[in-house]
């Protein structure tokens, strides 16, 4: 097994819990603020919001310091990702791929270097499934097929595919290993078919390549740790992935309550109806979803901050901890959506407009559930290893 490779300089001294904070981040969210109508009907992230993004440090974050990266500890990344999401989901999952990074940690020091030969602040893109059997050839594979949910792919700079194949030198009967490829993404095809009820804007099309030769050194074994000796990429990825997507559900349920609380002097239309801040129901829904939304909250950000804390001290990430890490980002994606599935249920009639905010956040909330490193049978596996029971294969 390769050896990690010690980084050559610490990480920036900035502060990166005040990161949502800065000049920078602020106009951002002003920015999508203004346009999360564009960004819907558009069906994607236009490139100067996510250059915007670059600019608020959304990209570097999962960068090796050695490139000049964050490297940055993800429940700082999550907490952007989290305020994101008050304001545009869609906007927010695109961001979430801020962290996708630690993926492309993974390939030799070389092809990284060229990755970021303009800079740290590069976004990258992968439609890894359906798996598609490669050829090995000289010098690398040959790749064809198509992959789907490829997000924020209409403004990344590099996309990776999901490929499978037996590596040279394996025993003639070993099983292929599965890897990721990535190339530039002006050398892959974006498939335009994203029409979707929820998370519309976030441009989750097909990309496709036909014999199309990697080279070895833009090849890497898929969910591989980074190369670089930095507490981040020994955090582990699976956890991560959910929990950048659960992220965006507190976002949006946070902005669900605050949306039903501006309405709290309506009434009904029918002449001598109360306010529904005269309305038991109302009042117990708002008081329940804050509570509920803030539990979930903080067992989430609980969860990635006792992790951190392991890697810094030179430990490993334990079972119990990935557990929990995975638990936590299930109950926050899927309380998240509940909440905002409550507040628009008593937000009153004004939410069946298709005008109204609250009809896209109720959409993208329930998208996030169907993802699935945060799906209920994350639930079933986090009780098993909870009840001492082996881990199913592949969890956590």
């Amino acid at each position: 097994m390769n050896q990690p490779i010690r980084a050559t300089s610490a990480a920036t001294l900035t502060d990166f819990s005040r990161l949502t904070e800065t000049a920078e981040f602020r106009h951002l969210l002003s920015e999508i603020a203004a346009r999360t109508d564009e960004i819907e009907a558009g069906r994607h992230v236009p490139r100067d919001i996510v250059a915007l993004m670059k600019a608020a440090r959304i990209f570097r974050s999962s960068t090796p310091s050695r490139f000049g990266g964050d490297a940055m500890a993800p429940h700082h990344f999550l907490k952007m990702i989290d305020r994101i999401g008050t304001v545009d989901g869609s906007a927010a999952w695109v961001a979430a791929f801020g962290s996708a990074n630690t993926y492309t940690a993974a390939l030799p020091e070389a092809a990284q270097a060229i990755m970021y030969a303009t800079g740290p602040d590069q976004v990258f893109a992968g439609g890894l499934h359906p798996v598609q059997q490669a050829t090995r050839v000289d010098g690398g594979w040959r790749v064809s097929g198509r992959w789907k949910f490829a997000s924020g792919c209409k403004g990344a700079d590099w996309i990776g595919v999901g490929i499978a194949g037996v590596p040279q030198g394996a025993e003639p009967d070993a099983p292929p290993t599965v890897m990721m490829a990535v190339a530039p993404a002006s050398e892959v095809e974006i498939v335009e078919c994203w029409d979707v009820s929820g998370m519309q804007g976030t441009g989750s099309h097909d990309t496709t390549v036909t014999d199309k030769v990697y080279p070895d050194m833009w090849i890497c074994e898929r969910g591989a740790p980074g190369i670089f000796d930095e507490p981040l990429y020994r955090y582990p990825a699976m956890a991560y992935q959910a929990q950048v997507h659960a992220a965006c559900n507190l976002g949006l349920a946070r902005t669900a309550i605050e949306a039903a609380k501006q309405v709290s002097g309506a009434a009904k239309i029918a002449v001598g109806h109360a306010r529904l801040c005269d309305r038991a129901y109302y009042l117990s829904a708002i008081a329940e979803s804050e509570a509920k939304l803030r539990g979930a909250r903080a067992f989430f950000y609980e969860a990635a901050e006792a992790a951190w804390d392991s890697l810094l001290r030179g430990d490993p990430v334990s079972l119990d901890e990935n557990n929990m890490l995975r638990l936590s980002a299930s109950n926050a994606a899927k309380v998240g959506a509940e909440v905002v599935q409550r507040c628009y249920t008593v937000a009153g009639m004004g939410v069946i407009a298709k005008s109204n905010p609250m009809q896209r956040h109720l959409r993208d909330a329930m998208v996030v559930t169907q993802h699935a490193a945060v799906t209920d049978m994350i639930f079933e596996n986090a009780g098993r290893v909870l009840v001492g029971l082996d881990a199913p294969r592949g969890y956590p």
